[in-house]
């Protein structure tokens, strides 16, 4: 029976601007995607600041710092998602888990809608970046619930793969009424 939901935060809960800028400067290289990519990691690690990872990118992509911060931190909430959100908060745990280089929450949300969160792990704090199979079990700890009684909604394929291998069920995001048909589906059939 699920019990919890959980949803990834860039290119589910916010607009994502790293893919696009990392298409639009390396989409061509396969060296220099490597690079940034391996660069994201360690920023998402923990290992390397938000304001590192912006400087080497910038360097990387051959550009200002000021067009990097510009492209990749330029997020804007899904409104409908959030209000769909305070629908199923009364029945279910809502949990957050997500890559993230630093705790960007409090300029990305509002109040009201972090609210709505039992509790969040981002994998600079945890050690654990998705698709790690910890990361999932992580959350699903976190917010008291086994991991089988999770849905995990990210816009990536391999993390949807990797909370999969974990144990829960996963919803992969291209838009607000694709996961909301999806998800309300999957809802039906773990109650009957």
């Amino acid at each position: 029976m699920i019990k919890a939901i959980i949803f990834d935060c860039f290119g589910v809960l916010v607009t994502e601007g790293w893919l696009a800028f990392k298409d639009q400067y390396f989409g061509s290289n396969e060296k220099l995607a490597n690079e940034a990519t391996d660069l994201l990691k360690q920023a998402d690690s923990g290992l390397l600041s938000h304001e590192d990872f912006v400087q080497a990118i910038a360097k990387l992509a051959q550009v200002p710092a000021e067009d990097v911060h510009l492209s990749i931190d330029n997020n804007v909430p899904n409104e409908p998602l959030f209000a769909y959100i305070a629908e199923l908060k009364p029945k279910y745990k809502i949990g957050m888990l997500s890559n993230a280089a630093a705790n960007w929450l409090n300029v990305l949300f509002t109040p009201p809608q972090l609210a709505l969160f039992d509790d969040i792990s981002l994998s600079y704090e945890s050690g654990f970046v998705k698709p790690h199979h910890g990361a999932y079990e992580k959350i699903a700890d976190q917010i008291g619930v086994k991991v089988g009684d999770c849905i995990f909604v990210d816009d990536q394929i391999r993390h949807c793969e990797g909370a999969r291998l974990a144990g829960m069920r996963a919803i992969m995001y291209q838009d607000f009424p694709q996961l909301k048909r999806d998800l309300n589906t999957i809802l039906a059939d773990s109650k009957s």
